[in-house]
């Protein structure tokens, strides 16, 4: 279906978790959208905007720790959902 690596494999998986995990970091997210073909922007300051077959998600980048807050992974787990990325 898509080119992933392991690592993006692994992230794909995180993220369909439930419970949603808390160990989910914003790079390795990054990295799986690429991989699957999404456009990533940046905005101003944390804000961030991935693009993916017509549909779009705003979010905004943790800092300074490296981890999502995991209602940001379950938003990422919906807009997967959504573009029928996954069931």
């Amino acid at each position: 279906m898509f080119a992933m690596n392991k690592k993006q494999q692994r992230t794909f998986s995180r993220i369909k978790d439930k419970p949603t995990r808390a160990d989910v970091t914003w790079d390795d997210v990054q990295s799986f959208f690429k991989a699957i073909g999404a456009k990533v922007l940046e905005g101003e300051g944390s804000r961030v905007q991935i693009i993916l077959r017509a549909r779009v998600l705003r979010l905004h980048k943790p800092h300074p720790q490296k981890n999502l807050k995991k209602y940001a992974v379950e938003a990422i787990r919906d807009f997967l959902i959504n573009t029928e990325v996954m069931q």
